[in-house]
């Protein structure tokens, strides 16, 4: 936020010539140029070379686009002189505090793959079609011991994916939300495994024949709209569907078979 702040006193135009202000490119990008004078005072070939230099996995092309957008905001930018020098060095600072945060994040999240790889539980999560490894790894630091949970709704209601209900006198709701109680992140982590297990994906044994990556997952999530009901509460089903069959797994100690 503070980077924000300063970034809008100085470059507010910057924004929008990534798509993602805080990706290493942009950052770096920022780096050399905070400034629209900086950006102007070089020609665009070496705005295109110095972005081609720093995101060396990307075409020329690409960098030109990024070049020609960043010289276009630097002649939109509404402060072309700026006269605190305190601004620039603290927009620096800034820049290079989340650098470096994203490079010990990184570090931190190869740390936690390879203690990952070591517990059963972290193979088997990952064998459910959609599950990936950070996924995996985000639910089996959440859940923890399975054995803590003697039930699968008991561990739904752990998700805070379990329904609300509400009552009041003779009155009882025929619509409940979610209780939303327990672990937040297990909640994120199971929304985002189903949004990826429903997704299409090209099976190459096949040619060009679309299946969704969980065949069963998928089946019950078209099930549940042609029911009628809404794209989130498809979703939500879907979540405490799998989490029940997680619990399964994690109880039985055995790798998913998705049914074809």
């Amino acid at each position: 936020m503070q980077l924000q702040s300063i970034l809008d006193q100085v470059f507010p135009e910057y924004r929008g010539v990534f798509s993602n202000l805080y990706s290493k490119v942009s950052l770096q990008t920022l780096l050399h140029f905070p400034t629209s004078e900086d950006v102007l005072c070089v020609s665009e070939s070496a705005l295109t070379d110095k972005i081609s230099e720093l995101c060396t996995r990307r075409s020329e092309k690409w960098a030109a686009e990024k070049a020609l957008k960043l010289r276009e905001a630097a002649l939109r930018n509404p402060f072309q002189n700026n006269l605190y020098q305190s601004h620039i060095f603290n927009l620096k600072m800034f820049i290079n505090i989340v650098l470096q945060y994203q490079e010990h994040l990184s570090k931190l999240a190869v740390e936690i793959e390879a203690l990952a790889k070591e517990i059963e539980e972290y193979q088997i999560i990952q064998s459910i079609p959609g599950i990936g490894e950070k996924i995996a790894a985000t639910i089996i630091s959440e859940i923890g011991e399975i054995e803590r949970f003697n039930h699968p709704k008991k561990l739904v209601a752990f998700a805070g994916i379990d329904p609300s209900v509400y009552s009041s006198g003779r009155f009882t709701a025929s619509i409940n939300r979610i209780t939303k109680r327990g672990s937040s992140r297990l909640r994120q982590a199971l929304f985002m495994a189903v949004q990826c297990g429903i997704r299409d994906s090209r099976k190459q044994k096949s040619g060009d024949e679309i299946i969704p990556r969980n065949k069963g997952l998928r089946d019950f999530y078209d099930k549940k709209r042609e029911e009628g009901k809404p794209f989130r509460v498809a979703v939500i089903a879907c979540a405490n569907k799998l989490l029940h069959w997680i619990y399964a797994l994690l109880k039985n100690k055995t790798p998913f078979e998705d049914v074809a």
